[in-house]
């Protein structure tokens, strides 16, 4: 490695830890406030709360990485042109695109190393930080009660509109499930309102107020069944007390949850992915044959059902055949009958397809996971050109204009990956798609950059500098009037 080669590469490096160290702790602040309700009033240490920080913080690591090399590419390089050494090396004959070549080796081995953090440390905090996150929630469980959601109480399920009050005791438009022995949600209440009374450490007290218990029954009987379906009981206050003293005994350190597909290195992934597309294909199949065999073929007259393989089968004509002879039946009783089923059979069709666009959500999250650690290897090697040939151009050291310039250039890469992502999960692209397109977007960009930095060109700011000029005057004759 030549002198100059370690100078630019020292002269970077300084600068990239610096801005990553800042970045972080904006970020980790950041997460800070926004877990802030999981950590607040539970009588928390300080080691605890250094654990989930500290577990956390993995993760922020492929989001805080894109943003330090754009930036500290950019002040680098923009420092280095302002200061007049481009045109030192220049004049040795060493071209600019020359000077990235140290750079330019460390940004892709840095990609590589992201990736395999990514595939075994971000995986492992995901881990640690989803299981911490879970234990927190069984302290103190009036506190975890949140807002919009249901939320796990012991054996109950509830969910609140609103909380209010001085320690958020009081509530409003209450739903509470509770889960019987069998683990089936047989008792449903509805409340307007309802208030949280601490009774001890091991007690709780939910009053709830004007509303309704639903409870389903489970006769012995048939006959009782249809008899006795449910039951209902309107009440205008209805007390539960709630036994957690379990919650007093938590072990934080308990890992119950493993199998969340961030918590999953690529192996697994593509593993579990294969094995969910296959599960996903034969209960379409399944499915698929079920309803077709069970609601439409098997109710076609003087049908056998060997001629179910039959594809070329007319279906038409032997449901037309139907109505050529209604008897015994009335033609009406017969339209009837065959309208409330085709009610019944779209709403199993409709709940399948939701039940269906989960399992194809939850195989496209694993694929747009193993494409994610892919993308961040290249993410990092163009997102550096960027940097560096926009602070080559403009000539700006310093955290004014590379701060702004690499603010727009990163929201702009970070959104569009959103988008790509939500757009993968919803199945509107394909997750290869959705994962990389930022990537595609960029890479061009960062060629093109690099393309006007080797043919030494810069960007022509006349029109920025006649437009400027323009809203000067105009501003000055608006002071004079």
């Amino acid at each position: 490695m030549k002198i100059l080669d370690k100078y630019i590469l020292k002269f970077y490096l300084t600068r990239f830890l610096g801005v990553f160290a800042i970045c972080f702790l904006i970020f980790i602040i950041q997460t800070f406030w926004l877990y802030i309700d999981e950590l607040a009033g539970k009588g928390l240490d300080i080691i605890t709360i250094g654990k989930f920080f500290i577990y956390f913080s993995p993760k922020l690591v492929p989001l805080v990485l894109p943003l330090s090399i754009l930036l500290a590419s950019l002040i680098t390089y923009g420092t280095l042109s302002e200061n007049y050494e481009f045109i030192a090396m220049k004049s040795n004959g060493i071209s600019i695109v020359r000077s990235m070549v140290a750079l330019f080796i460390f940004h892709v081995f840095l990609g590589i190393g992201s990736f395999y953090f990514s595939n075994h440390v971000v995986t492992l905090g995901e881990l640690k930080s989803y299981n911490l996150r879970k234990n927190l929630a069984k302290l103190k469980p009036t506190l975890s009660i949140r807002e919009g959601i249901f939320n796990d109480i012991g054996d109950l399920n509830i969910k609140v509109s609103r909380k209010y009050g001085d320690n958020e005791q009081f509530l409003e438009d209450i739903i509470l499930h509770s889960i019987s022995e069998d683990e089936i949600n047989r008792i449903v209440v509805k409340a307007e309102t309802g208030e949280v009374r601490n009774l001890n450490d091991n007690y709780l007290q939910l009053v709830l107020k004007n509303g309704n218990r639903y409870e389903d029954l489970n006769p012995s009987s048939a006959a009782d069944k249809q008899k006795y379906p449910h039951s209902k009981a309107s009440f205008e206050e209805y007390i539960l007390n709630i036994d957690i003293s379990d919650f007093n005994n938590v072990n934080l350190d308990e890992e119950n949850y493993k199998s969340t597909y961030k918590m999953q290195k690529i192996n697994q992934l593509k593993t579990n992915s294969d094995t969910l597309k296959t599960k996903f294909d034969e209960d379409m199949e399944m499915f698929g044959k079920n309803f077709l065999v069970g609601h439409t073929l098997r109710k076609l007259p003087n049908l056998n059902l060997n001629q179910i393989q039959n594809l070329e089968y007319d279906l038409n004509s032997s449901f037309l055949g139907i109505l050529d002879d209604p008897e015994p039946y009335e033609l009406n009783s017969i339209l009837s009958r065959a309208d409330n089923e085709v009610d019944l059979y779209l709403r199993q069709l409709d709940n399948k397809k939701k039940t269906f666009f989960l399992q194809q959500k939850l195989i496209n999250l694993h694929k747009l996971t193993i494409n994610e650690r892919y993308s961040l290897i290249f993410a990092c090697i163009f997102l550096f050109l960027i940097g560096a040939s926009l602070g080559a151009i403009i000539r700006k050291g310093g955290l004014g204009l590379p701060l702004v310039l690499s603010i727009v250039i990163f929201l702009t890469y970070h959104y569009i990956g959103v988008f790509g992502k939500n757009a993968a999960e919803d199945n509107s692209l394909s997750p290869f798609i959705g994962s990389w397109i930022s990537t595609f977007i960029i890479a061009p960009f960062a060629i093109y950059l690099t393309k006007i930095v080797s043919m030494d060109r810069g960007f022509n700011f006349s029109f920025f500098d006649r437009l400027y000029l323009i809203f000067k005057n105009i501003r000055s004759n608006n002071e004079q009037n």
